[in-house]
């Protein structure tokens, strides 16, 4: 039920987003791409979670494990990074009000969502590089329900010491990165924002509440899972479990609740798709009569 709830609370930003003309700007343009990377991070192991609890032998092949952890670094270092673009769209929207429009440019937003991609390839790229020609002739369980390489590196049957040290070297630059960029993006945001008390400012600090809340509650697991001592280097199954269901569907509570706009533009399409008549209309149409 909550993979389900993540597929349709995304796809209908992404729908609502797409179909109202009022909501074609880039701060939503970045939140309906933002929703599809929730929906690709809850879809690379939630199916086989949910498929592994039917069955009593819970098994994965080899190649199979390496798409998972090809995946998550994928999704998660591009909305890292896409959380970075979304942050640099406040930025300007915020500081350099008069300038917004010419600045966040169709170009500008387009490259603002190829960049989090670009940079999720080569993160995970590196990452499996570190791993492919590992010896593996020990033990072959998984402690979790999806591959990652903290716990992939641990079953190879030689000394991965050095091999921690450059998935932490990497995983941590570009996690620290982002961080600080946004922490550096946000806090000369809410410098700007107090400074100014007007109702436009009031919209500025919902809005920029909601991407704070996003921000902490990603980062937050990332930090707790990669941050931990190499001796007990390894994925705790309930921040993992956090990271890839709960995060994805709280994003778009948290940016629908908060949003009067998107409120507004989701009840307009629903007025849409359910006008009054037309569900008996199309249950007429369809089912058949007997006589």
């Amino acid at each position: 039920m909550l993979y389900l709830s993540i597929l349709l609370g995304n796809f209908l930003i992404i729908l609502t987003v797409n179909s109202d003309p009022r909501l074609h700007t880039p701060m939503y343009f970045l939140l309906a791409n933002l929703s599809f990377i929730d929906v690709c991070v809850a879809s690379f192991a939630t199916p086989k979670m949910i498929a592994d609890l039917l069955v009593e032998h819970k098994t994965i092949s080899f190649e199979a494990c390496l798409t998972q952890i090809f995946c998550v670094h994928l999704f998660a270092g591009g909305e890292m990074v896409m959380l970075v673009s979304m942050a640099y769209d406040r930025y300007v929207a915020i500081c350099k009000p008069l300038h917004y429009t010419t600045i966040m440019s169709r170009r500008v937003c387009i490259v603002l969502v190829i960049i989090p991609w670009f940079v999720g390839f080569i993160h995970t790229t590196s990452q499996l590089a570190f791993t492919v020609d590992l010896p593996f002739c020990g033990p072959n369980q998984v402690d979790s329900f999806f591959c990652d390489l903290p716990l992939v590196t641990k079953l190879a049957c030689t000394d991965t010491y050095v091999v921690s040290l450059l998935i932490v070297a990497d995983s941590g630059f570009l996690s620290l990165s982002s961080f600080l960029l946004l922490v550096v993006s946000y806090t000369v945001i809410l410098l700007t924002v107090r400074k100014r008390s007007s109702a436009s400012m009031a919209k500025a600090r919902s809005t920029l509440t909601a991407h704070i809340t996003v921000v902490t509650l990603f980062f937050g697991p990332c930090i707790f899972i990669y941050v931990w001592p190499f001796s007990s280097y390894s994925v705790d199954k309930v921040l993992a479990v956090f990271y890839t269901v709960f995060t994805p569907i709280l994003n778009p509570v948290i940016y629908t609740l908060r949003n009067k706009e998107m409120k507004v533009a989701m009840s307009k399409l629903r007025s849409q798709i359910l006008k009054p008549g037309q569900v008996s209309t199309l249950i007429r149409n369809v089912l058949p009569l007997e006589t």
